[in-house]
């Protein structure tokens, strides 16, 4: 029998745009570094949203997709659903046209993670998101942006785990904070970084929806004179809330990869960066997705036989 929906959600429904799927792949996705706002709840099924959006995600015995949301969403889905997990039609093909077939390494992290994709997040809560990643690893990252929710956020209408659902603050809300309550969410000298943006754009509306619009090097431009916005963050923003898939983020994750998978030893991560885009081509980011799951499985599997 299928699992029953949460008091006030609606029955498990197959989402039909999403191809059948592994239980490891649906969480390298929505949990792999992408997004920060998904956990399992007590019954293994994955609960998060965005923006206004709550739902819970499970895979059948057949490895199809389903979800379930509070009933006043359901009229929004499987629609936004569809565009946030990257399932649009437009996505169809991008894997094969990567350069797998001159490249033995991408094709083994092709065939480790078949069907992964890029979620389509929203631009601000994406920038927030990576605004609170630096030296902090996805489990902390996670913390962060649950704090900023209940403490900064509005209260939904529904219950997640027995607690009221909070969207994130938006960026005019989070200007209104002080940094010392954003310090009270775990930040540490994140905080600085997310109260000066917050204050930068409260200033100047209609800054973010035009970098989100812009090309791939404006926008990237535009990004890193935001305080706290390197490089990699600006690129991540891009790739994951964007959908620029040129962009190609280079974290320690990608740079041991390339050195120990390209020959790229001892790379700055600008060089790193730049070899990334003209290899793989306009899809780089994609690609960086491939390598950043593999080898982040491959120091996992290596370290539970070490601990044999």
């Amino acid at each position: 029998m299928p699992p029953s929906p949460a008091p006030g959600w609606t029955a498990w429904a197959v989402l039909p745009s999403a191809p059948p799927t592994r239980p490891d792949l649906l969480a390298e996705q929505i949990d792999g570094g992408q997004a920060f706002r998904w956990q399992r709840d007590d019954a293994g099924n994955w609960v998060g949203g965005w923006n206004d959006l709550a739902l819970r995600l499970r895979l059948d015995p057949h490895g199809r997709l389903t979800y379930s949301a509070p009933v006043a969403l359901q009229p929004r889905l499987p629609a936004a659903l569809t565009t946030y997990l990257g399932l649009d039609p437009a996505n169809s093909g991008l894997t094969d046209a990567l350069p797998w077939r001159s490249d033995a390494h991408l094709a083994d992290c092709l065939e480790a993670f078949p069907g992964l994709r890029i979620l389509r997040q929203p631009f601000g809560e994406t920038l927030l998101g990576f605004l609170c990643s630096a030296t902090k690893q996805i489990v902390q990252i996670k913390q962060m942006m649950a704090l900023l929710a209940r403490r900064h956020g509005a209260p939904l209408d529904f219950a997640v785990n027995g607690e009221p659902w909070h969207r994130l603050p938006t960026w005019a809300e989070l200007a209104q904070t002080s940094e010392a309550d954003l310090r009270a969410c775990l930040l540490g000298f994140r905080a600085r970084y997310i109260h000066q943006t917050a204050r930068f754009l409260a200033a100047n509306p209609g800054w973010l929806e035009a970098t989100e619009q812009a090309p791939y090097a404006e926008a990237k431009e535009r990004l890193c004179s935001l305080s706290g916005v390197g490089e990699k963050v600006a690129d991540c923003v891009l790739l994951f809330g964007a959908g620029r898939l040129e962009a190609f983020p280079v974290d320690t994750w990608i740079l041991k990869a390339l050195a120990r998978r390209y020959g790229l030893d001892g790379w700055k991560p600008g060089q790193v960066a730049q070899f990334g885009r003209a290899h793989f081509g306009p899809l780089a980011g994609l690609a960086q997705q491939y390598l950043f799951a593999y080898e982040r499985r491959a120091a996992s599997e290596s370290s539970r036989q070490g601990k044999k």
